[in-house]
């Protein structure tokens, strides 16, 4: 399996660095965008520093420590214009061309065509029905990469004010009111809270796709096809994982073990993050 997700990744790079061969002079020059309101592909979009540290995730047990290194994280996620100028200069990406093995028939589904939106469709709203093959060459393209699991999560349980906001019943509820919105995938991006290192719209828009987003599986099939805690099976179980603040962030891991790479879903987006060991918060 390993072997396949690294020879789908050289694919999806020399892929990209192929279509985008004609447009490296003029991309070289371009300036610097620090708005989510016109970000063209190729351009160096916003990205927030996130200083690294350990914490504990829902899975596990409380006895389960992770460390996450230091990265930069988009400020925002992915938008359809964004998606759009990518599509435009990788045509194995656009709808009519992308190969079933990629992505299935909800993929860009809403778009009129290949490259326009529909009319009900915002340019600054964040582009979904998009595979996690097309996500990762996106980020590719761009020398980034999608988040891990581990990354995201310790990036998402920041409120405004605080690195870990995970015990605070207000934060909380507000991821779960959040799920219970309708079309939220519809507003445009930057308009939810700016979190503790400057990111927005990890939760109250789009749910997003994670590098290893079926690395945690919870089919609840059989309790015997899962190497996870096997208290993750349901909602009134999941109380027994590290917190008990955590059925919000549960609800994420289910949904997680609930996609295949090629599934498209209308409120599913994504975001770029980038390595940066020794980088110096901007």
């Amino acid at each position: 399996m390993k072997s396949l997700y690294f020879l789908l990744v050289v694919i999806a790079f020399i892929s990209c660095t192929k279509d985008q061969e004609t447009n490296t002079k003029e991309n070289i020059n371009s300036p610097s965008v620090s708005t989510p309101n016109d970000i063209p592909f190729g351009v160096e979009t916003p990205m927030a520093f996130v200083k690294g540290g350990k914490y504990v995730p829902l899975y596990g047990g409380k006895n389960k420590v992770v460390q996450v290194n230091n990265l930069l994280m988009d400020v925002y996620p992915v938008s359809n214009e964004n998606f759009l100028a990518f599509v435009k200069q990788n045509n194995r990406w656009r709808k009519s061309q992308i190969k079933k093995l990629f992505a299935d028939d909800n993929y860009l589904n809403n778009w009129k065509n290949d490259t326009l939106l529909p009319s009900t469709s915002k340019p600054n709203s964040p582009v979904t029905n998009v595979s996690w093959y097309a996500a990762n060459a996106y980020c590719t393209c761009q020398g980034k990469r999608l988040a891990t699991v581990d990354e995201w999560e310790f990036v998402a349980m920041a409120n405004e004010n605080n690195a870990d906001a995970r015990k605070i019943k207000a934060y909380n509820q507000y991821i779960l009111d959040w799920y219970e919105k309708p079309k939220t995938f519809e507003n445009q991006i930057g308009k939810t809270f700016k979190n503790y290192y400057g990111v927005y719209d990890l939760h109250g828009l789009v749910w997003e796709w994670t590098s290893d987003f079926n690395s945690i599986l919870l089919t609840g099939e059989s309790r015997s096809d899962v190497t996870t805690d096997k208290n993750l099976f349901c909602g009134s179980s999941s109380l027994n994982a590290s917190d008990l603040m955590n059925y919000a962030a549960f609800i994420r891991y289910a949904f997680r073990g609930s996609v295949k790479a090629n599934y498209a879903v209308k409120n599913l987006g994504f975001r770029c993050v980038k390595d940066t060991l020794n980088a110096k918060k901007p």
